[in-house]
Formats: structure tokens, sequence, C-alpha cells
């Protein structure tokens, strides 16, 4: 082969043109170095131990010599030090739970990092109590929260106490062997609206009971509420989050001889409620129309919503509830009632 025949060599980068190596990662000597204070210092801020007392002046200028070289503690070392980690796992939930829930949630997240967790939301839609959990004992969390849309059993709460889990806590209308129930008795959420409906003469309820799938948590017990109630004639009428179902239901409910319509939460009555106007019915002198949570939006229509306001703890409250169970692991459970229903009387009953 001639030497016109072979592959030319690649250019040679010209000088100065080569890219720069990476800075080196910074470490706690470097802190403590920029800081003027000893290492074992630096983890003691930075790790937030509180056996150690460290001037605030102190754990400032760490802070700020960390952020300034960019210093990021490494998570698995930090666990190995302190035996466990700081992650608290909560589920997202499969369904949307509303306005009402998604504040509390939020609230309950800020809460837990300002105690220092990290709150890791796990996607586990589709799987079953014993895949979800071992795929949450994998991130050996120190604590897990559950919505209660996964059913745990007592064999799945001992899984992830053998992963590390100091606390695991249910929220739900049951609680689970082993674990921390946080209770939201949804049944008293019926009782309150139905028993409403009844003191103002409105025996013949419809309750309306959400099509969508993974509401049951919470509209089989608002259901059950209903119908415990002494003098309610209750029927369930299902209906959809739509414009096109609630007009259905609007156009047949003069045949279902019912006069009040207690609807799963606000959205759903607001819904029904507009339909049932403009099918010609007046609220509340043809039909009462009761929801239940309580949102803001319900007082702007005409007629005002009446509805069930639900009393909920904050949440710094849980997060201190979730704190405890994590400093101090107990065999024995507690249970922590989280919830109150009252009815709020308005114009549309």
């Amino acid at each position: 082969m001639s030497q016109s025949s072979k592959s030319p060599k690649p250019p040679t980068p010209a000088s100065g043109s080569a890219t720069p190596p990476p800075p080196p990662v910074p470490t706690s000597a470097d802190v403590a170095r920029l800081a003027g204070v000893s290492r074992a210092t630096v983890s003691y801020v930075l790790n937030n131990a509180e056996a150690v007392r460290i001037s605030e002046p102190t754990r400032r200028k760490v802070r700020e010599a960390a952020e300034e070289l960019g210093y990021v503690p490494h998570a698995a070392a930090r666990s190995l030090r302190a035996g466990h980690t700081r992650i608290v796992l909560l589920p997202t939930s499969h369904v949307p739970v509303g306005p009402l829930y998604s504040t509390f949630l939020n609230e309950l997240q800020w809460a837990l990092r300002r105690l220092d967790y990290t709150v890791v939301q796990y996607g586990s839609l589709g799987l079953t109590g014993d895949e979800a959990v071992r795929a949450w004992a994998e991130l050996r969390p120190v604590a897990v929260i559950s919505l209660g849309e996964i059913t745990l059993s007592a064999r799945n709460v001992a899984t992830l106490k053998r992963a590390g889990a100091r606390a695991v806590i249910t929220m739900g209308p049951a609680g689970v062997p082993g674990a921390h129930a946080l209770v939201m008795d949804q049944q008293e959420v019926g009782v309150r609206a139905a028993a409403h409906l009844v003191e103002r003469g409105r025996a013949r309820i419809g309750v309306v009971v959400p099509e969508e799938e993974g509401l049951e948590l919470f509209s089989v017990p608002r259901l059950a509420g209903a119908r415990s109630v002494d003098g309610a004639e209750v029927s369930a009428l299902p209906m959809a989050y739509s414009e096109e179902s609630a007009a259905a239901l609007a156009a047949r409910w003069r045949g279902l001889g019912l006069d009040a319509a207690f609807a799963y939460n606000d959205e759903y009555a607001m819904l029904l409620m507009r339909a049932l106007q403009d099918e010609g019915l007046r609220v509340p002198e043809d039909v009462a129309v009761i929801g239940a949570d309580d949102l803001l939006i319900g007082r702007l229509l005409r007629p005002r919503l009446s509805t069930v306001r639900l009393e909920m703890p904050t949440g710094p409250h849980l997060a201190s509830l979730v704190d405890h169970a994590v400093r101090e692991p107990s065999e024995v459970t507690e249970r922590h009632d989280l919830m109150a229903a009252s009815a709020i009387r308005r114009e549309s009953t």
C-alpha cells in the first residue's frame, strides 16, 4: 500500500485547546481550612449533631464555607456514621387527592425537611404490597408513611423494619400490626353530611360516588357513613368528574324521587349543582346540595355551597410525630385520629 493511501492521522490539538481537567471535588478538610475550624466541627455542623454544643457564629461560618466551596456531604457515608439514613419515604398518591390533601401533604414535606429529613416520593402505581415494600426497602428509609392506597400487612411492616426503618406509619381508616396508625375517619364525613340534610328536612338523599378508580378509599366509607344516619334514605349515584356525566345524572334527577345530594367532595358538588341548574332545578328549593372539604371556591358560588369542613393537623404537628417515632422506636405502636368533621350550612341547603 502506498503512503498516500493510508488514512490520515487525526490532527493534533493546538496548544492550549485541550479540555482542562475537572476541578477537584471539595472535601470536609477544605471546608475546615476555609472556616478555620476542625474537621470534627464541620462534621458536627453539617450533620446537625445535637449532642455537641456549637455556637451559632461557628455554625454559620461552616455553612458559608461549605456553600462557597460547593461542598456536599456524602449521603452514604453520613448514613454509615449515623447508623441509618435520613430518608422518609412517601409513596406518591395513585389518584388526584384534591386541594385539601395536597396542601396537607405539602406542609408535611416542608416540615420534615426543616427537621433535616429527606423526603423521597416513590411511584408505586401497579405494585402489590409485597412488591412495593421490597422496592421501598432498597432505599433503606428511616421511616415510611403509607397513604393507605397499597394494603400493607404485618409481614410487610416487619420487612421494612429489618431493612432499617425505625418507624412505619399508615394513613387510612384502619391500622396495621406493627405500624403507627394515623386514622382519617372518612365515615364521619358521610355522617355529618347526611345528618345535616336530615335536619334540614331532606331525607331522600342521593350520594354521589365517583366512577374514577382509586377513590374508593374515601368514597366507600363516606357512603357508609351517610347510610348509617337515622331517617336518611340513601341512594348511591355513580358519577364521573365530567360535565357530560353530571349532565346525564341531572337529566334523570326528577325521576329519582330525591330531594338532596351529598357529593363526594366540593368539586363533584359544584359540577352537579351547575348541571342541576342547567336542567331547570332550583338549589336548594328542589334539591339541597352539600359537598365536603370546604374549598374557597365553594363560597364564591351562588348559591354558596354547604359543605363538610375537615379539621386536620398541621404538617409540622404530623412531622413531629414522625420524628418522635424515629428517635424513640418502640414495639408499642400508637394511634392518632387526624380528622374531625363538621357540617357548614350555607345557601345550597
